[in-house]
């Protein structure tokens, strides 16, 4: 049995006594678990999520440790001056060779709200002025004319989409391409309040679709009629 564990309880001792209870329990289910983790790691998937504690990657896709190579920031910004994204990229894309980059972000995200609200929070404005000159560069689809959370969930939707055209740009996917390394971009947007995964459309495989899919993706939105 798993020890008794008050969520709201902030003693770290419970976290190392239920990480021992876990590990018992991963053995005792499948003795060679821990065993085959140590040579597992040749994921596929490239996930490029947001730091949420409500959108672990492996749980919400069904799959196990060793099966998804991970980065998470703050509302899923990827950004071409992030020497830490570009980084994991890179080792994704050249060691790793990961065959899917996937982008999701998620609505209710916290980021994304305290961007459209133009809140100041302190030094995370920086990385969050980001989502803000994403929602200036497609304002015509988020205008004041939408309800408050159509907003929201779009501007949530098109951060995921503006992200995953940054990844298509990288020198390092473009790289990959031009050799010729089989490689596929995808933008997602997870619901916290249901649990499911909507495509956005984005699903890119060589630099000559990166226009055309990003006018698809976009069409699904009707541009905000401009008040007179």
């Amino acid at each position: 049995m798993t020890t008794d564990f008050d969520p709201n309880d902030i003693h770290l001792e419970q976290l190392l006594l239920r990480n021992r209870d876990w590990a018992a329990e991963m053995v005792a289910e499948d003795p060679d678990y821990f065993k085959r983790l140590v040579t597992q790691q040749l994921p596929k998937y490239f996930w490029i999520g947001c730091s949420d504690s409500r959108v672990p990657s492996t749980q919400i896709t069904n799959l196990l440790p060793g099966d998804i190579f991970v980065h998470r920031n703050v509302a899923n910004v990827v950004s071409h001056s992030d020497l830490s994204f570009l980084s994991v990229l890179q080792f994704a894309v050249d060691v790793l060779r990961v065959r899917h980059i996937i982008v999701s972000g998620h609505y209710n995200c916290s980021g994304v709200h305290v961007a459209l609200m133009k809140q100041r929070i302190g030094l995370a404005d920086n990385w969050l002025r980001h989502i803000q000159d994403t929602h200036q560069k497609y304002e015509r689809y988020l205008g004041e004319t939408l309800p408050a959370q159509a907003r929201y969930d779009r501007l949530c939707e098109i951060n995921v989409i503006e992200s995953a055209i940054n990844v298509c740009r990288s020198t390092i996917v473009q790289d990959a391409w031009l050799r010729g390394q089989e490689l596929t971009i995808h933008g997602w947007a997870y619901g916290v309040h249901d649990g499911l995964i909507r495509d956005l459309g984005m699903t890119i495989s060589s630099n000559d679709e990166i226009s055309t899919k990003l006018e698809q993706s976009l069409a699904r939105y009707k541009e905000t009629p401009t008040e007179e």
